[in-house]
């Protein structure tokens, strides 16, 4: 497949799943799914499932999306004294991520994992100040058993992986996990490119689903990056400067 087609058929994947979230109303509040990691009615749940893995028990950092879906594992593990990294939207702020310290901080957990309160509440930090991480939670749009996944189609979360892992903060031991409604669990072949990685488990409001080895990029791909990627994110040009 072209890019072009590749692009298409993810495109398409996502308005399937997108659609079929809105048509059986399992997507919270009174907003679409479109355009979105979808906050699945049910998240709680989901998050409920993801700490009882041992791979939650065991971590003492994660990172943590922004989205919504994941806001409730977010807060338990604030509660559970876990150091939560979560990236500023759009990776636009010099120093890209808020630490969610709960040694420090001063509202409730609920509170401090909200991606609207969190830049009040918590410090950027850059990569230089990131400890090691123990487990990833993505958002997704779309994913299938073999963890092969789609976001909204931005590739901001494939980039902050790829960060990670250039950085040394991420490898073979990390786990990564996404946390969906389960009809965004799709029994078919998502097609997959270069700079993308795949989840090594699903969580579902009722099930939890292991798959196929880790795949995941060891560094940034800088072939893959646009001009207009780089200008709008100041981590990339200061890794850019000093290649």
């Amino acid at each position: 497949m072209t890019t072009t087609e590749v692009d298409g058929r993810k495109d398409t994947i996502r308005c399937q799943v997108w659609d079929l979230l809105d048509q059986q109303g399992v997507v919270a509040g009174d907003g679409s799914a479109h355009g979105r990691i979808p906050n699945f009615i049910g998240a709680d749940r989901a998050a409920d499932q993801l700490a009882a893995l041992p791979a939650w028990e065991d971590a003492s950092v994660i990172k943590a999306v922004p989205d919504k879906a994941q806001l409730p594992a977010r807060a338990r593990a604030l509660r559970e004294g876990k150091v939560v990294y979560m990236a500023a939207p759009k990776l636009a702020p010099p120093q890209p991520f808020y630490l969610l310290d709960p040694a420090q901080l001063a509202v409730p957990a609920e509170d401090a994992a909200s991606s609207r309160i969190a830049p009040s509440v918590a410090r950027n930090v850059g990569l230089d100040e990131l400890r090691p991480v123990d487990l990833i939670v993505c958002g997704s749009v779309a994913v299938n058993r073999r963890g092969v996944r789609l976001g909204k189609g931005a590739g901001y979360s494939d980039i902050e992986v790829a960060l990670l892992a250039q950085a040394g903060l991420i490898g073979p031991a990390t786990t990564i996990v996404t946390t969906v409604h389960p009809l965004q669990v799709v029994e078919y072949d998502i097609p997959e490119t270069s700079h993308d990685f795949s989840v090594d488990v699903i969580v579902t409001t009722d099930e939890i689903i292991t798959c196929a080895p880790p795949r995941r990029p060891s560094r940034l791909d800088w072939d893959d990056l646009s001009a207009e990627q780089i200008a709008a994110m100041p981590v990339l040009q200061s890794l850019q400067n000093s290649r």
